[in-house]
């Protein structure tokens, strides 16, 4: 005997009530059958936690007719994949087609036979099995894509941080920083992601910079400071031209968060609204970053002073929106400064922000 707890479940739509018995008896044994005996109990089913595997489906009843149901499953994204067979007594060439265009998976003409019901029910929850494991196996992949490639991004933005004067947890402050910026600013779940995990990258361009400019303590010279204002173009560079999203957004950050609000920035001079707005952000989250840490050419600023700077340089370094955006999240921001901080040891494994 089937286990009901593994059974597929089969919903029979039907104004007839021997119709439904039928089809009932003869699924009954092998399937958990529901009934419904108009259109809108059936999308209520339909719609319900739990919906069924597979519909069968009268298409002439009062109110709602099967047409119009299947029409309004199939635009629904949850349960358009609901395989959906049309058991009727209209057998005309042109009824099939218009069935079939509506995204019906197969035809039964009545009077049928219980034994071609079962076959096809049993043919299409195949199918149907096959393609949810496909897709579960596919979500599946893209989910361990997705990771691998934010953890080569990661130790991108690590090996570089290992080149420079920059110690400790600063990539992962300031990313953090940044989804929190842009969580304020407006904005949505995957974007911020994105910014999460490509913000790191920022600074790759110096694992081209030469390391007696790279880790000099003191002021570049003027021919210093131009080699060393190339790292956002040869940042780019390193990363490249993609379409993935991923690795797009990774150099446009590269490129472009050393440009200023004012347009004195580098690479390209840009101003405004032309500066991206990953790299707008990113902007404000470095500079509060290296602000509040210790460095070899200078101690740590107190919160208050980094903020009075930065406030101060709204309109001009910074997107004025950012940093209004920076000061409504400013508690969540000492929770990451606290939770990451460099006496804490390496923590750029860590992906779970301590604000969330």
């Amino acid at each position: 005997m089937v286990d009901l707890r593994t059974r597929q479940t089969v919903l029979v739509v039907d104004d007839t009530p021997e119709n439904v018995e039928l089809l009932h008896n003869a699924l009954q044994g092998e399937y958990v059958v529901k009934v419904a005996n108009n259109g809108e109990k059936a999308l209520r089913i339909a719609y319900a936690d739990t919906p069924p595997d597979l519909i069968l489906l009268d298409v002439m009843m009062p109110g709602m007719s099967g047409h119009e149901v299947c029409r309004r499953l199939k635009a629904n994204p949850d349960r358009r994949a609901i395989p959906v067979i049309f058991v009727t007594a209209m057998d005309g060439m042109e009824d099939e087609r218009l069935g079939l265009e509506l995204g019906a998976v197969d035809y039964i003409v009545k009077p049928f036979s219980p034994a071609i019901v079962r076959a096809r029910v049993r043919t299409h929850l195949a199918l149907y099995d096959q393609t949810r494991e496909l897709e579960r196996m596919v979500a599946q992949r893209t989910r361990e894509l997705v990771s691998s490639r934010g953890q080569v991004i990661r130790r991108l933005g690590r090996a570089a941080e290992f080149k420079d004067n920059e110690t400790g947890n600063h990539v992962l402050r300031m990313s953090h920083y940044s989804r929190l910026i842009g969580a304020a600013a407006g904005l949505g779940e995957t974007a911020l992601d994105i910014l999460l995990a490509t913000a790191p990258m920022h600074d790759v361009g110096k694992l081209g910079i030469p390391d007696h400019i790279l880790r000099k303590p003191g002021k570049l010279s003027p021919e210093e400071w131009e080699i060393m204002r190339r790292h956002s173009a040869i940042g780019a560079e390193i990363i490249g031209d993609h379409e993935d999203t991923l690795l797009a957004t990774a150099r446009v950050i590269a490129l472009t968060h050393h440009e200023r609000w004012d347009g004195g920035g580098y690479p390209a001079g840009l101003a405004g609204d032309a500066i991206p707005l990953v790299g707008r952000i990113v902007a404000v989250a470095d500079v509060l970053d290296a602000l509040l840490s210790t460095r070899p050419y200078k101690p740590a600023f107190s919160l208050e002073e980094s903020m009075a700077y930065i406030d101060a340089q709204a309109g001009q370094h910074f997107d004025p929106n950012l940093v209004a955006a920076l000061n409504a999240v400013l508690p969540q921001i000492v929770k990451v400064k606290e939770t990451f901080a460099d006496e804490r040891g390496a923590l750029t494994d860590l992906l779970t922000s301590p604000a969330d």
